[in-house]
């Protein structure tokens, strides 16, 4: 019966060209709207580490030595709180971070000095966060603790200073120090740049930082610290702090700690130690509330931090609402079609047809000009996904229509269109045959 159906519902269409392309017309702009904002929402609030973040975690305890003002801890740690859980080696993997800019030359390049990103951190981070390598790999906890002159730089600086060869064993000048290449990675953008997020729900929506590309230099954390030292800025202090005294011994928080925890019983354990760290703390004076501590999964903090920009969310919303606007829109143009067509829906019903069976006719010809609609809403998608990768924001490259925004976009059109369908062949199979037949 289905391929009957769909042959009345071809002749149909053929019958009315013009309402027959408005409908698929109003489909498709409705679904090209959507399916653009949806895949970029898709995009930019999807789990950076798919099968991984829910066992990684990001604690966090209050330093102050007076009461702080706010409800919640600071976004970071103080370099003392930091180092010391970090040092307590409770966790399946753990690594400190921190973000600084230093000027980099390479000796053998006959190129001008570069300003660039170095992000300092400890060894697990590579394991931890899947970061996948070209060349070489990354150092080793000993160079953590020898505070080795080493570096992993990234696949973009490895094009620009030696145009994508193997750069392992090189030497980069970092400032004034002498630094050996040990690692080279592969093409790696997370989006979002989850393992910097911080401070996100103060940003008023500006978030599309998070969405930028990965730093050019991953050096070891505490031999990153001789090397830029003085270059290092606080993420915020709670005072100010004493001219000429180093940062790692100031009132400031600029030091970000990720732990991986592999089980349920290592979660609350490392909660527990947590805990009992800060009442150390305040026991020695360094605390003044021990009760002030929190530890978000990834995605837990990725929500807190409102990764995903509030234009984006909004822009998502209004595309809805257009698409529900272009649904009661195939509604009306679907009724009179189908409220045109009353008497041969009365003879059919003269004839034998069921009510049944012209709703189910009503519904495949819906169904037809979603499908019509989809196939214009994903040409409408593939276009606003193309303007977007040209726009001036930090997230435009990463912008694409993945397979499951494909299926989505024809699975969403037909759904709408079947929606839409419901009131129009519902009232079509309701036609009583007799009257209209005394019409004929």
């Amino acid at each position: 019966m289905f391929g009957y159906y769909m042959d009345l519902a071809l002749r149909s269409l053929r019958r009315s060209p013009v309402l027959t392309a408005l409908m698929v017309l109003a489909i498709a702009v409705g679904i090209g709207a959507s399916m653009t904002t949806l895949t970029v929402m898709h995009l930019l609030s999807g789990d950076p580490l798919p099968g991984r973040s829910q066992h990684i975690f990001y604690p966090q305890v209050d330093p102050t030595s007076r009461l702080n003002p706010h409800s919640q801890p600071y976004d970071m740690m103080d370099y003392h709180s930091a180092v010391d859980l970090w040092s307590a080696q409770r966790a399946d993997r753990q690594a400190l971070i921190t973000v600084s800019a230093l000027r980099l030359t390479a000796p053998t390049v006959h190129q001008p000095a570069l300003m660039a990103q170095m992000l300092s951190t400890t060894s697990d981070f590579f394991p931890m966060f899947a970061v996948p390598f070209q060349y070489g790999n990354a150092w080793t906890a000993q160079d953590d603790a020898r505070h080795a002159r080493v570096a992993v730089i990234s696949s973009d600086l490895n094009n620009k200073l030696f145009q994508g060869s193997d750069s392992v064993g090189r030497t980069l000048w970092l400032k004034d120090a002498d630094v050996r290449i040990v690692g080279v990675l592969a093409p790696w953008r997370p989006s979002p740049q989850f393992y910097e997020v911080v401070g996100g729900r103060f940003s008023d929506g500006d978030t599309a930082s998070f969405y930028g590309r990965p730093e050019d230099v991953f050096m070891p954390f505490f031999s990153s610290l001789e090397v830029n030292d003085g270059g290092f800025n606080p993420f915020t202090c709670w005072n100010a702090p004493d001219p000429g005294v180093k940062l790692q011994n100031s009132p400031c928080v600029w030091v970000a700690l990720w732990v991986q925890l592999d089980s349920a019983a290592k979660v609350s354990g490392y909660r527990d130690y947590l805990a009992s760290y800060a009442e150390q703390q305040k026991a020695l004076g360094r605390f003044a509330r021990a009760d002030n501590t929190r530890m978000f999964d990834l995605m837990q903090w990725l929500d807190f931090n409102r990764v995903v920009p509030s234009d984006v969310r909004l822009q998502t919303w209004l595309a809805f609402a257009f698409l529900a606007i272009c649904l009661f829109n195939t509604i009306g143009l679907l009724l009179a079609k189908f409220l045109r067509r009353a008497g041969e829906i009365g003879v059919r019903r003269a004839l034998g047809a069921s009510r049944a069976a012209v709703f189910a006719q009503c519904l495949v010809e819906a169904a037809t000009i979603g499908l019509l609609g989809g196939l214009g809403g994903l040409l409408l998608t593939l276009l606003g996904l193309w303007l977007i990768r040209r726009q001036p924001v930090e997230y435009a490259e990463l912008i694409h229509l993945d397979p499951s925004m494909f299926g989505l976009t024809f699975a969403l059109a037909i759904a709408a269109s079947l929606l839409a369908g419901v009131l129009p062949a519902l009232r079509a199979s309701r036609i009583a045959p007799a009257l209209q037949l005394k019409t004929l």
